[in-house]
């Protein structure tokens, strides 16, 4: 069954089937109800590619979301959650590109091909090629995450600098006089990559604040990396009390360092930082940590990008995300000196 045998079968012209579906152009009520009753009749199904190509839309949008070491953590994995189910909540599909560079196939088909009507960009480094040529394109899209100069451009991004800053000023309220940060992997660090830099700029300037001592460590996303950190943490300075992370794939590694190096938590170290609920729920002791709330940010985007796509002429608008702290079991005054 096609529009052809519907005119056919209707006794109207292809073009009136055609405007009678897409309205288009006005078509008698009369005219309508004769070829809907034939669509009924037949079973007919309008092919959506079709529909969507005669209106200039492919209904659906681009991910680009490179994985930031050798797999998707299960923060991203969550982001790509929230984002698909916020899209599909739309009627809009995702196609995703897990490459992501701006010289990548996969980024040139979604984009110069006009394979999709808008994309999203993770994995935002400071200075990001990805998001100059789209600006310039003037291609609809939106960062989770930002540049440094995020100016013109619609974000959504968890405020990490002052999160970090109040990990550290809830250690310091405790008591604590030396802490270590764990960041993310030294690779992703020194290639500028957002959330890393903001993180360690929080952990420095809290320092300042609060006039605690403290090191930064950089640790890849996984638990035998998380152990390693751990080992070196204890090693370089065994006077630290206190670990603040933003690591979350490292965590569990963390946490089973620190048991077998015989320190508990949180009598002998405290541990907090930035998690998604759930797997700052999973570890024991319960892990006081701001979330990271996935599904939250990608339903921003989402509605940023729809935003930017249906009136583009209105100002890009952004968002920036500072969740509350939730204290729970792994922070806790520093040890006692001979205890």
């Amino acid at each position: 069954m096609n529009i052809g045998e519907i005119a056919r079968r209707a006794g109207v012209s292809r073009s009136t089937v055609s405007y009678a579906l897409s309205g288009k152009r006005p078509v008698s009520e009369k005219t309508r109800r004769r070829i809907q009753r034939v669509i009924n009749e037949m079973g007919y199904q309008p092919n959506a590619s079709a529909r969507a190509l005669a209106r200039g839309e492919t209904r659906a949008l681009g991910m680009v979301f490179p994985p930031a070491s050798s797999h998707y953590t299960d923060m991203q994995l969550a982001f790509i959650g929230g984002v698909v189910e916020a899209a599909g909540a739309h009627d809009y599909d995702v196609l995703m590109s897990p490459r992501g560079a701006d010289v990548d196939a996969s980024f040139q088909r979604l984009v110069g091909e006009r394979r999709v009507d808008g994309v999203i960009l993770m994995e935002i480094r400071l200075q990001d090629p990805r998001v100059e040529r789209l600006r310039d394109t003037g291609f609809p899209f939106v960062t989770i995450g930002r540049t440094g100069n995020p100016e013109g451009t619609a974000w959504v991004d968890l405020d990490y600098l002052n999160l970090v800053r109040r990990c550290v000023r809830h250690l310091s309220d405790l008591g604590h006089h030396h802490l270590a940060f764990v960041n993310r992997s030294e690779k992703l660090l020194r290639s500028g990559y957002e959330s890393a830099r903001r993180g360690l700029d929080g952990f420095e300037v809290a320092l300042q604040e609060t006039g605690l001592t403290g090191t930064a460590y950089t640790c890849d996303d996984d638990a035998a990396a998380g152990e390693r950190c751990v080992q070196q943490i204890l090693s370089s300075q065994p006077e630290v009390t206190g670990i603040v992370t933003i690591n979350e794939a490292s965590l569990g590694g963390l946490y089973r360092g620190l048991a077998d190096a015989g320190r508990k938590i949180p009598r002998d170290m405290s541990v907090t930082g930035i998690s998604a609920e759930r797997w700052a729920e999973a570890v024991t002791p319960a892990l006081t940590a701001a979330a990271q709330p996935a599904l939250e940010m990608g339903r921003i985007a989402i509605d940023l990008l729809l935003e930017r796509m249906r009136t583009p002429e209105k100002p890009a608008r952004h968002q920036l995300l500072t969740p509350r702290i939730v204290l729970r079991a792994s922070t806790g005054p520093p040890p006692v000196l001979g205890e």
